[in-house]
């Protein structure tokens, strides 16, 4: 059985099936909705019911409250309709988004490519046209014998449609990165559904951009910089990478060739946990401290995209916003589990921007 679900402000009305979210509905109808953790704990994708039913599902009452409940709020990654609806929805666009429908797909595993000791890189092959996205979108991965997916970035340019990387950091007594460490090879079948999310660089602003990266975090900004220096991007483009050690620092071989070959390209690595008597000759520290270095402390007229741990973010974000960058040019992406539970909805982030 399916539902008329319609949109307002922009008036469009599209089918909603029995037990779908309306977060769902509406990202595979291509219309994006403000979303952010998928799990019923943010309160980004909260939207008022104007006309018709609804379940609320596994909404946390720490991101929806009885009292806006009760004034027909509902979270559309966990709401379903119960009859035709009408919502309406707080539709920022943004010129530089591109709306490519949500999707499931069937790959198979080409190569698997210990990328650190905690990373592997996963490179899946699919049949037909692939997957059309946006250059720091990700995917879903299905789990066997998980009902919750796992979001991973996808790592490569949007022109390798046909062949995707995801970047999977091993999660100690993670079910989801044991089984892709561990259980999944080459030649294996892998579902997953996407593109997700609204972190993607805004090309039509002329500033220049700084990638601040951490750990696993690489993935969207390694596609991000692969897509504008293929595009031929004049902006200068710096990007400053984190991680604990050198065996930890993926991708470096990659970014030093790109470096010599595009002008525009800065790249700074950092390693916070390097040890003394190493042949390190990069910058020893943290990859908020190493991006104040370089830019001496000054971030006024860039635009900054973050991708990593929600540590690193918050850190970065303090230091660019105390270097005279702020909120409208500050774009992060970060994902919330169902292991963050409300004591990280209970703490106030400096913004959101996802």
């Amino acid at each position: 059985m399916s539902y008329q679900l319609t949109i307002e402000p922009i008036g469009q009305t599209i089918e909603i099936e029995e037990q779908q979210t309306i977060l769902d509905a509406c990202m595979r109808a291509g219309v994006w909705l403000p979303h952010a953790c998928c799990h019923g704990l943010c309160a980004t994708c909260k939207v008022q019911v104007v006309e018709g039913e609804i379940e609320h599902g596994q909404a946390s009452p720490f991101a929806l409250m009885d009292f806006e409940r009760d004034e027909r709020k509902c979270l559309a990654c966990c709401a379903t309709a119960q009859s035709d609806l009408t919502i309406e929805a707080d539709i920022d666009e943004d010129e530089d988004a591109c709306h490519f429908p949500v999707r499931d797909f069937t790959g198979r595993v080409k190569e698997m490519v210990d990328l650190t000791p905690t990373i592997k890189g996963i490179f899946v092959e699919l049949e037909g046209d692939g997957i059309e996205f946006q250059a720091g979108q990700y995917v879903n991965v299905h789990i066997p014998g998980e009902g919750m997916p796992r979001a991973f970035s996808l790592a490569d340019k949007p022109a390798s449609r046909t062949l995707i990387e995801l970047n999977v950091r091993r999660v100690p007594g993670g079910k989801g990165t044991g089984y892709l460490h561990d259980e999944i090879t080459s030649g294996d079948e892998i579902r997953f559904s996407g593109p997700y999310g609204r972190f993607f660089v805004r090309k039509s602003d002329p500033q220049p951009v700084i990638l601040i990266a951490g750990g696993s975090g690489l993935s969207s900004p390694k596609s991000m910089l692969i897509d504008m220096l293929e595009e031929n991007d004049a902006r200068q483009i710096t990007l400053v990478y984190g991680a604990r050690n050198r065996p930890e620092l993926y991708y470096h071989d990659l970014f030093l060739q790109l470096k010599s070959m595009h002008k525009n390209f800065t790249y700074v690595p950092a390693l916070s946990d390097e040890p003394a008597d190493s042949s390190w000759e990069g910058f020893r520290g943290y990859v908020h401290d190493a991006a104040k270095a370089h830019f001496d402390g000054v971030f006024r007229g860039h635009k900054a995209y973050l991708c990593g741990p929600p540590v690193m973010i918050e850190a970065a974000i303090r230091t660019l916003m105390q270097g005279q960058l702020f909120e409208r040019d500050i774009y992060t992406e970060k994902f919330l589990t169902s292991a963050d539970g409300a004591e990280a909805l209970a703490k106030s982030p400096l913004f959101k921007s996802i």
